[in-house]
């Protein structure tokens, strides 16, 4: 014989589709409890259905149970002030390989001279920078906005050291612009005097833009998206603009929100030292930023509860602090399903993205019920409106029968002992003395 093989559901096995049939006896109860089919419809997306063999069609319910579950996952795995400790380690790495640069260049210039390579003023000239480069490193804040604040200004001695701090600035930067620049914060890491020059110009285009509409003028937002679009994908209108911004810089607010007061304060203050070095670029986002509070309310930034311990860089929060908010943004389409329309309305990749093949599978499987009901002659449509035909109710009439007939062979009609005497059924030759109640059939003979 064979070995049985069980294991824990992982998404693999297959479930067979539920055929309308199947689907209307799921549903009959309800049908039969107030007869609306969008009512029972709406219970069968929410709950579910099984197959005769015990195989289970999950409903939105387990759709959600699983994105709960995948957020939860995600908030007990990080620890969200890893964060900060990131960029100050980067900004320790970097101090670290300044001074060796500079410890490397002493040492260099005093054996210069030591071998009349160089004169005397040379070694002198270089331990004096050093010694001034040392000192302003020494004082420099242990803080990670101090530390940018100073770096910006300081004239590094060690190429590599400068490097590093660069790059720093630029991986910030990208991240501090997402919320109005989705597509160009890409390019930051390699932009050139012009192409920063180009940012300018495109923000003082969205700037007088913003300003336009909030003064009651009409934005020509044809001509920006002619000259910008690229860097708002998806934006077909002002609205559309300005939901993506808000959206975006939900995800920083977020991700303040989420931090303590603490943490909150040095990424704040982090966040203003990084464009310190370009005031023009600097005005055009406050400017940006009063503008839109004018247009907008305040992001609406989630406080999320972490409790892990696994590091995250500045990139990989803003990215799971995207996730986060597209898992909320399907929680609440999800609630919101009240008839298959809605159904509809929900992104299949979306939540493949987001929870996998085998929901995208399930969230198919419930969009194609209504469907095989219509197809299978059990609803049709009259308006807006879902009505059983008279196919369904025959259908269901008939299940309801079968039910009560194998409720009364299982009880095993008469098969069990009585002493009463029933008023009904044949006729015997046994009589009684007659009782109010009883059916008017006379034994002549007894009673003459």
């Amino acid at each position: 014989m064979a070995p049985t093989w069980y294991s824990r559901w992982d998404g693999s096995q297959r479930i067979d589709d539920l055929d309308a049939d199947k689907l209307l006896d799921a549903m009959s109860d309800d049908l039969l409890s107030d007869g609306d089919p969008w009512s029972a419809l709406r219970r069968l997306f929410q709950r579910g259905a099984r197959n005769p063999d015990g195989a289970n069609l999950p409903g939105l319910q387990d759709l959600l149970n699983r994105l709960r579950r995948q957020r939860q996952q995600q908030l007990d795995r990080y620890d969200l002030s890893s964060v900060l400790d990131d960029i100050k380690q980067k900004l320790d790495a970097i101090l670290k390989t300044e001074r060796e640069g500079i410890d490397r260049r002493v040492a260099d210039a005093r054996e210069r001279a030591r071998k009349g390579e160089a004169p005397e003023s040379f070694r002198e000239a270089m331990e004096r920078a050093a010694a001034e480069h040392r000192k302003t490193l020494d004082e420099m804040p242990e803080s990670p906005a101090g530390r940018i604040q100073g770096l910006q200004n300081y004239e590094f001695m060690d190429p590599d050291a400068h490097r590093l701090f660069w790059e720093l600035m630029k991986g910030l930067q990208q991240q501090m612009l997402q919320p109005f620049l989705s597509n160009m914060q890409k390019a930051l890491g390699n932009m050139t005097p012009q192409d920063l020059e180009r940012l300018r110009e495109m923000l003082r285009d969205l700037n007088r833009m913003l300003q336009d509409r909030a003064e009651g003028r009409d934005p020509d937002f044809d001509a920006f998206k002619q000259k910008w679009g690229d860097h708002f994908p998806g934006a077909e209108s002002l609205d559309d603009l300005l939901e993506q911004i808000a959206r975006q810089a939900g995800q920083m607010q977020s991700l303040l929100s989420s931090m303590s007061g603490g943490q909150r304060r040095q990424l704040q203050e982090m966040m203003q030292s990084l464009f310190m070095q370009d005031e023009r670029l600097e005005a055009e986002l406050r400017q940006l930023g009063m503008n839109l509070s004018q247009l907008m309310p305040p992001p609406d930034g989630r406080r999320y509860n972490f409790r892990g311990d696994d590091d995250l860089t500045m990139k990989q929060a803003m990215e799971l602090m995207d996730e986060l908010r597209q898992l909320d943004d399907l929680e609440r389409q999800i609630q919101k399903v009240r008839d298959p329309n809605d159904l509809e309305k929900i992104d299949p990749q979306q939540v493949e993205q987001l929870l996998g093949e085998e929901a995208k599978r399930d969230l198919e499987r419930l969009r194609e019920m209504t469907r095989k009901l219509e197809e299978a002659g059990y609803l049709e449509r009259k308006g807006d409106r879902l009505e059983l035909t008279a196919r369904a109710i025959r259908k269901i009439g008939d299940k309801a029968l079968r039910d009560i007939f194998g409720h009364l062979k299982r009880d095993r009609f008469g098969g069990h002992a009585i002493e009463r005497r029933g008023a009904g059924g044949d006729r015997t030759d046994q009589s009684k003395p007659y009782e109010f109640g009883d059916p008017f059939l006379l034994e002549l003979r007894e009673t003459l």
